[in-house]
């Protein structure tokens, strides 16, 4: 009988251990990886202090301007920025990049003088964050107590710009800013999207001490569904902001607030739960309000206030010029016309930029007809 051999283990690929042997002899040298990260950041730190230079010499071109204010210019910025993320090719994604290159620009331009930005406040509220995003931290914040504040202080020349808050993408439009936009002289100048995220804070941080909780109207909106279902009890107490609601829920270990996690660390208190907002895509949409217009950048919005006299077909009249051209229409919304008992004025939001066909020549067409167009601002669209 022959004798019987224990079967063989399959041979691994040479192929295979080709690969694993020339991976671990290209394994590099700690040190030498590290000198060469330091020899980057050097080539980095140069580079910007260049591009600092550089910056200085726009304002010399410039002449002398009166203030921080008349150096920026935010057509430009989104330029240097859609450029940004067109040239990408990784690791870093594009969020990251945008917002490293907004932080060399906003401290380039901060050699003049901060630019000074007024927000709906205390500190810790989003809109404090959407400031930054926009402007970067060497702008100057200036925390407002309402967004009225805001639109008041930009207007007098205490602000340079103002940033306030105008849709949720849950919740619809905030509707105090688009009234104060029906009196106020301001332009919009930019806008932000950032994405919130809704957290249940408090001092204790147990949710079985929670009698009260502090938040915006919108905070409760968006967090309703989850309030609902886990404190459905608990007294619902509105305020001016998230912030003032972590403000004042860290006095009492019975209290708590809905707000962002920046909010929690500034005033020391502890995450009991989140995200709790209802919709995972919840973004809260930001306008950057001025003094002044600015020339397109390339990709732009408009924002246009309509007054229609009362007649039939009259908001067809003013639609139809922008159909016809092929202009896309983003958001329309309807408020009562302060002084005009029962008429309204429209809020459109189309693309393009009022300076350029095919908008501009829809405009003019629009007020051709007798009816009063405002256009509130055209400003590069969102970047990230």
């Amino acid at each position: 009988m022959a004798e019987r051999r224990p079967p063989r283990k399959p041979a691994r690929p040479r192929a295979a251990r080709t690969q694993a042997e020339a991976e671990t002899a290209a394994a590099p040298d700690l040190a030498q990886v590290r000198a060469r990260i330091d020899g980057i950041d050097q080539q980095i730190q140069a580079l910007i202090a260049e591009r600092a230079q550089w910056a200085r010499q726009v304002g010399k071109a410039k002449g002398k301007l009166a203030a921080a204010v008349d150096y920026y210019r935010p057509e430009r910025e989104a330029q240097v920025l859609r450029k940004v993320v067109d040239r990408n090719q990784g690791p870093l994604s594009d969020e990251v990049l945008v917002r490293l290159f907004r932080e060399i620009m906003s401290a380039c331009l901060a050699q003049q003088e901060p630019l000074k930005i007024g927000y709906l406040g205390p500190e810790g509220t989003f809109s404090q964050q959407a400031a930054r995003k926009h402007f970067g931290h060497s702008a100057h914040g200036l925390p407002m107590a309402s967004i009225e504040e805001v639109f008041q202080e930009v207007a007098a020349g205490n602000a340079d710009f103002g940033v306030v808050p105008v849709e949720n993408s849950g919740q619809g439009t905030i509707q105090v800013t688009l009234d104060l936009f029906l009196t106020s002289p301001l332009r919009i100048c930019g806008e932000v999207e950032l994405r919130v995220h809704q957290h249940l804070l408090s001092r204790s941080g147990r949710i079985e001490d929670i009698e009260r909780i502090y938040a915006h109207p919108q905070a409760f909106a968006q967090t309703a569904g989850w309030l609902r279902t886990h404190l459905p009890h608990a007294e619902k107490i509105p305020v001016s902001s998230n912030a003032e609601g972590a403000r004042r829920a860290r006095n009492a270990d019975d209290a708590a607030a809905i707000a962002g996690e920046s909010a929690g660390l500034m005033y020391g208190l502890k995450r009991v739960a989140g995200p709790i907002e209802d919709r995972s895509d919840n973004t809260t949409r930001f306008l950057v309000i001025g003094r002044e217009s600015f020339p397109p950048s390339g990709h732009d919005r408009t924002s246009l206030l309509v007054f229609i006299r009362d007649r039939p077909g009259a908001l067809y009249g003013v639609l139809e010029p922008l159909a016809r051209r092929g202009i896309s229409m983003n958001r329309i919304e309807s408020r009562p016309a302060h002084g005009h008992l029962w008429q309204y004025a429209f809020f459109i939001d189309v693309a393009g930029h009022c300076q350029e066909a095919p908008l501009k020549d829809a405009l003019d067409e629009i007020a051709a007809r007798g009816d009063e167009v405002r256009v509130l601002g055209s400003y590069p669209v969102a970047i990230l």
